[in-house]
C-alpha cells in the first residue's frame, strides 16, 4: 500500500479528524451516488489536517452496499478530502464528470496497477474535453 498522505501518518488525532470528517459528511445524506459508484468526502475543507488534496481509490467488483442512491452495490469508490473549498470542488466536480464515460467504468474494473487507474482518468477527461 502506498502512502498517499505522509502528513498524518503518524498522528492519530489527525486520522481521526478525517475520518470524523468523512463519516460526519455520509451521515447528512449518502455519497453512493449510483451507477456503482460512491464519492464519499468531507463537508468542510480540511486544511487543517491536509497541505494538499487527497484522491483514494478502491474497487470491490462484486459490489458492497453503500446505501446508494439507486440502491445498488458500489463497486467504484473515490475518497476524496482537500485542504481548501476551491479543489474540493473541482476535483469532485472532474470524478463526477469523467465517471459518467462507460470506457473509463470498464477501465477502472480492468486495472491491475494504479498507473492503469491514472492512465484511465486523464484519457476519460481527455475525451470529455473535444
Amino acid at each position: 500500500m502506498v502512502n498517499l498522505v505522509p502528513e498524518i501518518q503518524n498522528d492519530p488525532a489527525q486520522k481521526e479528524a478525517l475520518l470524523k470528517a468523512l463519516l460526519d459528511r455520509e451521515k447528512l445524506h449518502t455519497t453512493g451516488v449510483g451507477d456503482a459508484i460512491a464519492l464519499p468526502h468531507t463537508r468542510t475543507p480540511m486544511g487543517g489536517v491536509l497541505k494538499r488534496p487527497l484522491i483514494a481509490f478502491g474497487r470491490q467488483i462484486k459490489g458492497v452496499p453503500y446505501g446508494a442512491l439507486d440502491n445498488k452495490p458500489v463497486e467504484f469508490l473515490f475518497l476524496l478530502a482537500s485542504p481548501n473549498l476551491t479543489d474540493h470542488l473541482a476535483i469532485l466536480a472532474r470524478l463526477s464528470r469523467v465517471l459518467r464515460d462507460p470506457k473509463v467504468k470498464k477501465g477502472l474494473s480492468e486495472a491491475i496497477v494504479p498507473a492503469d487507474i491514472i492512465k484511465t482518468i486523464d484519457e476519460g477527461e481527455q475525451r470529455g474535453s473535444k
